[in-house]
């Protein structure tokens, strides 16, 4: 998977925590249960006892499957019992038996699938989580909410050359990307944000994947030079990974790339963008872009062919009007 051991010891503690959870929880529960209802207690003394005797029988010999079939009998009907006397008082064998948070596995990461041992859907997720957490380490990713975009920044008045007024075209990209966090899936359009700078597409941007990080999906936001840097040095340096950045942006559930094009061009960077690009298109798994230039200038740091795909791909957010930042300020 190209996971480094940091990132996979961080998901299996997250996923042994889970499961000590559930069972201190699960103790808990018993404990107040059997203090409220001692019989409960005596009923699952009686179907251990039935185990017990069942070891037993195997080791003394005899009528072995004869005797198994008998006390297999009894531990059904005591098991019967217990669930109607616990149904009785207001509760069910399952306020008994720890509450994992994965159904699968039990929180162990692992299950058996055709006589084989398989990394559970939900370690998979952390793993993701966890790597994304480590690229993530130093992105700006909880400074922008939709909570703190201003529309009042954005001029009212239309300019002829535009459809709408800066204020209106933001109006209607707001209500767009919060509909998109709103909505998020795995294979969700991707977004192509175009426009000067200091007009809110990182806001934006950000302010989604705020919110799609709190239902639990994996997201990654980078600059394109960062992005490339980071590729580069995973590419050639000998030094030893932390973790795959190559492999991590496109597990990911959303990547968010800033600044297409700014990066410092070379084969090797328009190759990395491009197969990354490629490979999540062909995975149908969303990125958002944003970019500062000219669909003229991407295509000549690119090609008219690798531009056109992307915007084919995505939902194409133009911005336009005066650097918000300087009325900020």
């Amino acid at each position: 998977m190209g996971y480094s051991k940091k990132v996979r010891d961080k998901a299996a503690e997250i996923i042994r925590e889970r499961h000590m959870k559930a069972e201190r929880d699960c103790d808990f529960r018993r404990d107040m249960l059997f203090e409220k209802l001692p019989e409960a207690q005596e009923y699952e003394r009686k179907i251990a006892s039935c185990a017990i005797e069942a070891g037993r029988a195997v080791v003394k010999g005899g009528d072995v499957k004869t005797e198994l079939e008998k006390l297999r009998v009894k531990s059904l009907s005591l098991q019967t019992e217990y669930e109607q006397f616990l149904a009785e008082h207001g509760y069910s064998i399952k306020d008994t038996e720890p509450d994992y948070f994965c159904k699968k596995c039990n929180d162990t990461g692992y299950v058996e699938l055709d006589n084989r041992t398989v990394v559970c859907d939900c370690l998979k997720r952390t793993l993701v989580e966890c790597a994304c957490d480590e690229l993530n380490r130093s992105s700006p990713l909880s400074l922008c909410t939709f909570r703190d975009f201003k529309l009042e920044y954005y001029s009212d008045v239309k300019d002829d050359e535009y459809p709408r007024s800066p204020r209106a075209q933001m109006r209607n990209h707001l209500d767009f990307c919060l509909k998109y966090a709103e909505n998020f899936r795995k294979d969700s359009k991707s977004i192509f944000m175009k426009g000067k700078t200091g007009l809110g597409k990182t806001h934006l941007s950000l302010s989604i994947a705020n919110e799609i990080i709190k239902k639990g999906f994996g997201v990654i936001y980078v600059s394109a030079p960062v992005l490339v840097s980071q590729l580069e040095n995973e590419r050639f340096s000998r030094d030893n990974k932390e973790f795959s950045v190559e492999q991590t942006v496109l597990d990911c559930d959303l990547l968010i790339i800033d600044d297409l094009g700014t990066e410092f061009t070379t084969s090797f960077s328009t190759t990395a963008i491009y197969n990354i690009f490629n490979s999540r298109l062909l995975m149908k798994k969303p990125m958002i872009i944003n970019t500062n230039m000219s669909l003229q200038e991407l295509e000549k740091t690119y090609n008219q062919r690798f531009v056109s795909r992307v915007i084919g791909e995505a939902v194409r957010l133009d911005f336009y009007g005066d650097d918000i930042r300087i009325k900020k300020k």
